[in-house]
């Protein structure tokens, strides 16, 4: 059986929340919660009640990974174990969990289902579970096996990746593989299979992502696929430019897209994983021009894990699984703009028995309040990793489910302090809308909408989203 490998760091004290103020006023860090029973391996998503959802992987023997939730504040519940009934429900749900235009969350695990070899499932905010599709349940298992990226929901469709294909399903469980790196039983024999991330929808329509091997010397690359599965590949990483792309892609306001590889580049340190490999921030377009913005050194964190989060000021937020600025290797929380200025916001393990956490290995999130928050894989009260926040004095802003529709369309908008909404507008279109709750509106795609912001005027003020609602010609 497969268990998660991550050391344990020695701590004994309880905590309920550490806060610390760093470096500027605007900046403050809350260690809100302590995972129990295993660490955190997924990004967390915000779900229309205004809580956040994730996954635990599990780690243990009996322990096959859980879906939770947990409060801004930090109360954790347990809402699914997985192998309850058996392994057909899935085992080991490495997939961060995607919120569908029908209300459920939606995931992945690495194994289970029916052939053992991962499965797409959904889940409700109770704690229902349901397998949509099993991996590998034919004899030449084209259709992949071992998915672990994360899903992306685009009109009826969710969108993944598994070690070696790229699909996209129906939220009914009708699978279709749009492409296959490894066609033959061969064709990925020396190298191994490429491990492509999850797809993210560029504002040209198409699909970009990156693999962590793969390209001329077998160190990942940055790839689009067109809706129909034309796939091109925009760069193969060399070594000195980065190598093992880690996490998905995020596109910039400029139209570039912005991702980190956990090693290569041209920094060097003895905090990183291997010396003279700590990983690289860069950039690219969709045509393929690219550009390393940033090599991590050690001092400024190194390997980095996951991908980067887009925030409302315009700029980059991510993690560092190792490194840092106070010796503990522990890694960091940093800020990037979009030219590619690093500033280091938190080195992780600066509290005693670190207690704050070490090694993020997830991607940080932005809620509607506008603070950020992550997860760390160790430390804590129980060594099994934290929660937390990072207060970035942001202003707060409104989320739309999905991001792109035309006229008629349904849109869940996300948000706070929504009771007594006055109006939503989509680029300065009104729109008929039903307040469902303070968190959560639902509208509609008014005609004549066009590409831009939707904006929504409660009693406190008017709240903008966070990106720009795509209405397609």
């Amino acid at each position: 059986m497969k268990k998660l490998s991550f050391a344990k760091a020695c701590c004994t004290l309880f905590v309920a929340g550490i806060a610390l103020s760093i470096h500027a006023p605007a900046q403050t860090f809350t260690a809100l919660q302590d995972f129990p029973n295993s660490s955190p391996t997924a990004g967390l998503i915000q779900g229309a009640d205004g809580n956040f959802y994730s996954t635990l992987a599990g780690g243990e023997i009996g322990f096959e990974g859980s879906v939770y939730k947990i409060t801004p504040g930090g109360t954790l519940t347990t809402l699914f174990n997985f192998c309850s009934n058996g392994c057909s429900d899935g085992d080991f749900p490495f997939g961060p969990l995607v919120l569908g235009t029908n209300g459920y969350f939606y995931g992945t695990t690495e194994q289970g289902g029916t052939a053992d070899l991962g499965n797409v499932y959904n889940v409700t905010a109770a704690g229902t579970e349901s397998n949509v599709y099993s991996f590998c349940t034919t004899t030449s298992c084209d259709d992949g096996a071992y998915p672990s990226g994360p899903l992306i929901q685009v009109g009826g469709y969710l969108y993944g990746s598994t070690t070696s294909t790229l699909y996209k399903v129906t939220l009914g469980g009708a699978l279709t593989t749009l492409y296959n790196f490894c066609p033959t039983s061969t064709s990925c024999n020396q190298n191994g299979p490429p491990y492509p991330s999850g797809l993210i929808q560029g504002e040209d329509g198409n699909f970009y992502g990156v693999t962590s091997k793969g390209g001329g010397d077998n160190y990942g690359t940055v790839f689009k696929i067109t809706p129909a599965g034309t796939l091109t590949t925009l760069h193969s990483f060399s070594g000195s430019d980065g190598a093992n792309p880690a996490g998905t892609l995020v596109q910039g306001r400029g139209g570039y897209f912005y991702g980190m590889t956990y090693a290569g580049g041209r920094g060097s340190g003895s905090e990183c994983a291997d010396i003279g490999s700590c990983g690289t921030i860069f950039r690219i377009s969709s045509g393929g021009t690219f550009a390393t913005l940033h090599n991590f050194d050690g001092t400024d964190g190194s390997n980095p894990y996951a991908g980067l989060a887009l925030a409302t000021d315009g700029n980059f937020y991510g993690t560092t699984d190792l490194g840092g600025g106070n010796g503990t290797n522990a890694g960091t929380i940093f800020e990037l703009s979009p030219g590619g200025r690093l500033t280091t916001l938190y080195n992780f393990c600066s509290q005693s028995f670190c207690l704050d956490g070490t090694n993020p290995q997830t991607p940080l999130m932005q809620a509607t309040n506008g603070t950020l928050y992550g997860t760390t894989a160790q430390g804590g009260t129980q060594t099994n990793g934290t929660f937390f926040s990072l207060s970035m004095g942001l202003a707060p802003f409104v989320g739309t489910i999905p991001t792109s529709g035309r006229a008629g369309v349904q849109v869940t908008i996300l948000g706070n302090g929504l009771t007594g909404t006055t109006s939503v507008t989509f680029n300065g279109t009104a729109a008929s809308f039903t307040v469902v709750s303070d968190t959560e509106i639902t509208a509609t795609v008014p005609t004549g909408a066009t590409t831009g912001t939707v904006q929504v005027t409660t009693p406190s003020g008017t709240l903008a989203s966070n990106v720009e609602f795509r209405v397609p010609h």
